[in-house]
């Protein structure tokens, strides 16, 4: 029987840390494996009101294998991960899959197995994500290719014709509706083999936030391995639950370092350059069509600026306070 690892980060959101753990234990219900919930230095008492929560519930199916375990520091969603991926199942033991479950999602019932079928149906696959939709059951963009410069000067042009141009290019694939390979997918609900991981490492930690799921898909293509959207496991997201990403007025410099980081690793220092140059010749393209229409330019202060400071700094490993 395969044996899976369930992983849950938490940073400040234990309520809702639990809830994502209820649904877990109902969705593992017939699997073999555990989970884990790893607090990423909340700070705030999360890890002790969710290790009393869990206890108090131990007597219940499922939940007598979980552990509640604290990083000791938040080094980011990467950092939080491979922490538990190293230290293994709890009470010991190696999984055959790991299984990464964000704070804010919650898989249906039928969620999980649905992975692990699609993944022994498909040996070439190595990760396999679900289908996200919001609890207003709209759905969520979470199938994508790799980012490339032609993608962020369409990204950053807005421009009818541009995209048709570069459809191609687009980051963010037409919503599918058929369980398909893309080249990466969001780790909000992300199934992995562990021999991937034993073969490419795990996530590469200078990533505090965003692009870490990026590069982990693309060195695991690198070494032959699929992703693959699988429809048929749905789980619900509430969405940047932790970030409070969709109440940003200004991008965290995070966000910058993590791009800058992505093109230098893979793209060399030629092509993060040539990433930026088309990112602001899209920006600049899309300020003009604003000024000459008289519309709002509709984008975050200083965007270009901070885009062009962060991609001249020589070691991109800001962290948030």
């Amino acid at each position: 029987m395969t044996v899976l690892h369930t992983i849950i980060l938490n940073w400040r959101s234990a309520d809702m840390t639990l809830d994502a753990a209820a649904a877990a234990v109902t969705a593992m219900h017939g699997i073999d494996g555990a989970i884990t919930i790893v607090d990423n230095d909340s700070g705030d008492g999360s890890l002790e009101r969710m290790a009393a929560a869990v206890a108090a519930r131990a007597g219940q199916p499922g939940w007598d294998r979980i552990a509640v375990v604290p990083s000791g520091r938040n080094g980011g969603f990467g950092a939080g991960n491979n922490f538990a991926i190293r230290r293994g199942l709890p009470g010991g033991g190696r999984p055959e899959l790991t299984y990464l479950l964000n704070s804010d999602a919650m898989p249906r019932p039928d969620a999980i197995r649905a992975l692990i079928d699609h993944l022994d149906r498909h040996p070439e696959a190595g990760i396999a994500c679900s289908r996200l939709q919001g609890p207003d059951g709209a759905p969520h963009s979470t199938a994508f290719r790799f980012p490339t410069a032609a993608g962020e000067f369409e990204a950053a042009a807005r421009s009818g014709p541009v995209s048709r141009l570069l459809r191609r290019s687009i980051v963010a694939m037409p919503q599918p509706t058929e369980t398909l390979r893309v080249d990466w997918s969001a780790g909000a609900s992300m199934m992995i083999r562990q021999d991937v991981l034993d073969r490419i490492g795990l996530f590469d930690e200078t990533f505090f936030l965003y692009f870490e799921e990026t590069d982990l898909c693309r060195r695991a293509a690198l070494a032959g391995w699929q992703t693959h959207y699988v429809v048929e496991s749905l789980v619900v997201h509430i969405g940047s639950a932790s970030t409070g990403m969709k109440e940003w007025s200004r991008v965290p410099d995070y966000w910058y370092d993590s791009r800058r980081h992505y093109f230098l690793k893979h793209h060399g220092r030629r092509g993060a350059v040539t990433a930026t140059l088309a990112h602001l010749g899209g920006g600049a393209l899309w300020r003009l069509r604003c000024a000459l229409t008289r519309r709002p330019v509709d984008a975050p202060p200083d965007h270009l600026r901070r885009l062009v400071t962060h991609a001249l700094r020589p070691n991109p490993r800001s962290r948030p306070e």
